[in-house]
């Protein structure tokens, strides 16, 4: 997916948010472009393609296996799918143990009176204090025995990797769905939420940022590359945001407690829901500061701004707890995806920065991580202080420009410093060929008889 800078700002071609298979959903970095359906599609015929690889090598002896082995690297898309073949046999006994041979699911839906009769009403699907009371009804235990069975089956199982029990996760809401067949779509969408909130909130210290996976190391790569680009100002990402106007400035903050409050939520669903609230507060700003509606590149340049600003903690580890256990079709369609998807663009923008996105020269953008060009950074004004006291805010002029002369003079030592470097070198070497010279006019010799 790429982002570039140009005159008018961040641009991002909105076809490449969509599957890169053509299915019209979003897609995502973490399934190398295609959406939640179309990566596990593509997963089952890399499946389906290594075992008849295997079967070959079996049949045809050691003469083939050289060429098949070649053959089945080109396949070898990501080691997800590689763990996800041997974990195969597991996940689909576990699947069968959730739910049982002996009855289809059209035979279970006779037990969900909320199936079989949309009008009767025994399970509040809307509210989650509701549905949690509503599990103690007869008519939806066995609902509420599958999901303790699950959340007991996944809590057992650590030594599965993390891929894999993303996959028993995702099993677990394709096969339970189907158990609400019988009412419609925006009522089932609201009872698979409940019961992803209910199985998640209960998962969350065992799945999220396991130490069977790299999260917490990519989470710290992430904060301090964050760090390292601190001197981006909003005029070198094109950001159209007027951060005088007060109007402005309040949704930004709004924004930023959004997105800092994604950390704190348990549940994927809730901190989609805070991606989706920091995103609604950005396109807000941006129609304030424009007085017109947004642009998606806008969007995507604030976006970046934001998460520049904010260093959001855990970063990394809240997205892939989204894309691993939220249920697919949030993700694939709407709002919500729509705002994640731009958030995993600009995460990906931001750890491959460099001096040509920036529309900077390779020594002008090594010059800004090194400290070395300060003094074209432009101090941001804060948004807390546009309502404070005119003291304050006289203050914070008097600091900022104390800070710019703070700069200007660093630059002029580094200069020096540096033409100090040469006049040493420049010493270092006269007198050395002083001393060269001053041994060849007057050889040392050795007056000494060794005898």
């Amino acid at each position: 997916m790429s982002v570039k800078i140009g005159p008018q700002g961040i641009h991002v071609d909105q076809s490449e948010l969509l599957c890169k298979d053509g299915c019209g959903y979003y897609g995502n970095p973490a399934w190398h472009g295609y959406c939640s359906k179309c990566w596990r599609e593509w997963n089952r015929r890399q499946q389906q393609h290594d075992e008849h690889l295997n079967k070959e090598m079996n049949n045809e002896g050691p003469a083939s296996s050289l060429v098949a082995g070649a053959t089945s690297l080109l396949f070898n898309f990501s080691k997800f799918e590689k763990k996800r073949s041997s974990e195969k046999g597991r996940r689909v006994s576990t699947v069968k143990k959730l739910f049982g041979s002996k009855a289809t699911p059209r035979q279970e839906i006779q037990h969900f009176p909320t199936v079989s009769s949309p009008t009767s009403t025994p399970v509040h699907s809307g509210d989650f204090t509701d549905f949690l009371k509503s599990l103690w009804k007869p008519s939806i235990q066995v609902i509420q025995k599958r999901c303790v069975q699950f959340i007991e089956h996944l809590q057992a199982r650590q030594d599965l990797t993390i891929e894999a029990q993303s996959e028993l996760a995702q099993d677990f809401y394709q096969n339970i769905a189907v158990c609400f067949n019988g009412i419609s779509s925006e009522q089932k969408d609201r009872m698979m939420d409940n019961i992803e909130k209910f199985i998640m909130t209960q998962l969350y210290k065992t799945v999220f940022c396991p130490d069977i996976s790299d999260d917490e190391h990519k989470d710290l790569a992430i904060q301090q590359r964050i760090r390292a680009l601190h001197w981006v100002t909003p005029e070198m990402l094109r950001v159209p945001l007027d951060e005088d106007k007060p109007e402005v400035t309040e949704h930004l903050v709004s924004s930023i407690t959004a997105i800092v409050k994604m950390d704190s939520k348990r549940a994927p669903q809730d901190k989609l829901a805070c991606i989706s609230k920091c995103s609604r507060h950005i396109f807000s700003a941006i129609q304030i500061s424009n007085e017109k509606p947004a642009a998606a590149d806008d969007f995507l340049s604030s976006l970046i701004h934001v998460v520049l600003k904010v260093n959001p903690p855990r970063l990394h580890s809240n997205i892939q707890y989204i894309i691993r256990f939220c249920h697919p079709k949030r993700l694939m369609t709407g709002e919500a995806g729509y705002y994640f998807t731009n958030l995993c663009c600009a995460v990906t923008f931001v750890e491959k920065l460099n001096g040509p996105s920036l529309n900077l020269s390779h020594e002008e953008f090594e010059q800004y991580m090194q400290g070395h060009k300060l003094s074209a950074k432009k101090t941001p004004s804060s948004p807390f202080l546009h309502n404070a006291d005119p003291g304050i805010q006289k203050m914070h002029k008097n600091l900022q420009l104390l800070l710019s002369q703070v700069w200007e003079r660093q630059d002029r030592i580094i200069k020096e410093v540096k033409k100090l470097e040469q006049e040493v070198l420049e010493w270092k070497r006269s007198v050395k060929e002083e001393v060269e010279e001053t041994i060849e006019k007057f050889p040392l010799c050795n007056t000494l008889n060794p005898e």
